[in-house]
């Protein structure tokens, strides 16, 4: 039965409130008046407890509503450092029509999960842009890795990022320093070169940008995703990124 039909249990009551005068309805209630409401309440909630459960999933679903209108909100206020902000490496095609937007770390075991389905996505659907947003909130092994990341691009105008990124995102050890530096040699980047950059002042600022983004857009976590106008957390499937590229493409 629904939460209207157990509403009209309350008609009664109210049709009595509404028939008083005005001034008697500013007046409080009188302990037997309070006691007769809250016995009625208890009553129907007992005999009714599946009330509850239908308010909370109303709640849930216009908080849910409520965050999508601040997550859109947000992604049109902030358009251009999400998807034009000139420092993400940008994977598939440059100028696709449905931008992916990925904040992630590399120790992050969702993250790793759903890079597959990433890359399948990429190779199935050609007009697919993909941006990538080095988020490292897992610890300091994290920042390593983001920042070698963020540093490849310096070397042969970022040529080797993308390889770079796919071997530390297919890595499933505990991924330390030497094992960074180990992949990025494979990848064909110069190490020392890579180390020197990793110092460099604007390694860091394009974290504190992308942290400052994240947090704009109240990414909580990772993996996130902006796809179109619509902020989606946690890891998705395939199947659901499918899906929310037809509908961003309208």
């Amino acid at each position: 039965m629904s939460f209207f039909r157990y509403l009209r249990s309350f008609l009664p009551v109210l049709a009595v409130l509404a028939a008083l005068p005005a001034a008697a309805q500013q007046q409080p209630f009188t302990p037997e008046q309070k006691a007769a409401l809250q016995g009625l309440v208890r009553e129907i909630l007992v005999n009714n407890p599946e009330i509850l459960v239908e308010a909370m999933n109303a709640l849930e679903i216009k908080q849910q509503e409520a965050q999508e209108n601040a997550s859109r909100a947000a992604i049109a206020a902030n358009r251009k450092e999400i998807f034009e902000d000139g420092h993400s490496y940008v994977a598939g095609n440059p100028k696709g029509d449905v931008t992916i937007v990925e904040f992630f770390d590399y120790r992050c075991g969702y993250c790793k999960q759903v890079h597959p389905s990433l890359q399948t996505l990429l190779k199935e659907d050609g007009k697919i842009r993909l941006v990538l947003k080095e988020l490292p909130v897992l610890g300091p092994d994290s920042v390593v890795a983001s920042r070698a990341a963020i540093a490849a691009l310096e070397q042969e105008k970022g040529a080797k990022y993308f390889a770079f990124h796919n071997a530390m995102m297919g890595f499933r050890g505990q991924l330390s320093e030497t094992e960074v530096f180990r992949m990025a040699g494979a990848a064909g980047l110069d190490t020392r070169k890579l180390k020197a950059d990793m110092a460099n002042p604007k390694v860091e600022q394009v974290l504190r940008a992308n942290l400052a983004l994240a947090q704009k857009l109240g990414v909580q976590g990772t993996p996130g995703f902006v796809i179109g106008d619509m902020l989606i957390p946690g890891a998705i499937s395939l199947d659901s990124m499918r899906q929310l590229v037809r509908q961003a493409r309208g």
